[in-house]
């Protein structure tokens, strides 16, 4: 049996440590929003011919005034992702755009995709991304709530936000967008750590009815290692088809899977040594499970 016990302290100092970077990152580094959230046009070109390259097409683009422009390959080796901030994304500015590109490198390109965001939509996309977000939280928390006892209730709590704000921290620190693919893998960064917290938490109350003469301390330890394989296995495995989609899945498809990748470590990682650890701190026996059940 791992005596996960005797690295409590050691991993408390660390996540707190995190918690707190990532906190200050996000209120003075901030977030590196993408064209979703604050308006633009979003660019698939894919040139015609190998001698299009990304200074190239920076060149053209700087000539045309657009203010800040990010050019990147993307997927195959003659496709490049453009990403224009100006919130000018009518019609008359995609046909300029295609206009004086022609005049620079000559008709040797095809926009595949063009995505406009004007900064009313992207204004209601970050508000409804919040609300998502917010509401998905109350709701499991909500459930959690239902579910257990108050004190497996604040454990799971806290778990959950140090997997999400750590997540948002690593965005901030890697300068990583932040689009609404980003936002689904928060969504599910949520129920993901949720599930492998609920699992424990379980098998610890079915083990706080079953031995009255052992400490949680000790009880704890035994419920993390009965459920060990299971939790490892879907971490595993989940990890593997993720690796796979961050690897082959092309660039759009990239900041999903680098969110999910994070979530997904740092959730097995907190229901070992974030929820379980506050089930010891706040002394939790039969009694408090004897006690919720007659009530």
């Amino acid at each position: 049996m791992i005596n996960f016990n005797r690295f409590y302290k050691l991993f408390s100092v660390i996540s707190t440590s995190l918690v707190i970077l990532s906190i200050l990152l996000l209120i003075f580094k901030g977030l590196n929003f993408g064209v979703d959230f604050k308006g633009g046009t979003l660019i698939e070109l894919r040139a015609k011919d190998n001698q299009t390259n990304v200074s190239i097409l920076r060149d053209a683009f700087n000539k045309m005034n657009l203010g800040d422009v990010n050019i990147k390959k993307f997927g195959e080796e003659n496709d490049f992702l453009i990403k224009i901030e100006k919130k000018d994304t009518s019609e008359n500015i995609i046909q300029l755009i295609k206009t004086d590109l022609t005049k620079s490198i000559g008709d040797t390109y095809n926009f595949r995709r063009v995505e406009n965001v004007g900064p009313k939509v992207s204004s209601e996309l970050l508000k409804s991304g919040i609300t998502a977000i917010f509401l998905s939280l109350v709701a499991m928390l909500f459930y959690i709530w239902v579910r257990f006892e108050w004190q497996f209730s604040l454990g799971a709590i806290i778990a959950l936000f140090h997997d999400v704000i750590i997540t948002l921290g690593l965005f901030s620190l890697l300068n990583l967008e932040i689009n609404l693919s980003i936002v689904a893998a928060v969504l599910t960064i949520v129920g993901y750590s949720m599930n492998d917290t609920v699992v424990i938490y379980d098998r610890v109350r079915e083990n706080l009815k079953k031995y009255s003469d052992i400490k949680i301390f000790e009880l704890t330890n035994k419920s993390i290692n009965e459920t060990l394989s299971r939790t490892l296995i879907t971490s595993i495995t989940t990890l593997l088809a993720l690796m796979s989609i961050y690897l082959f899945g092309g660039e759009i498809l990239k900041g999903f899977s680098l969110a999910m990748i994070f979530g997904v470590v740092f959730g097995t990682y907190s229901s070992i040594y974030i929820a379980n650890p506050i089930l010891v701190k706040l002394r939790v026996s039969q009694k408090t499970i004897l006690k919720e059940e007659t009530e």
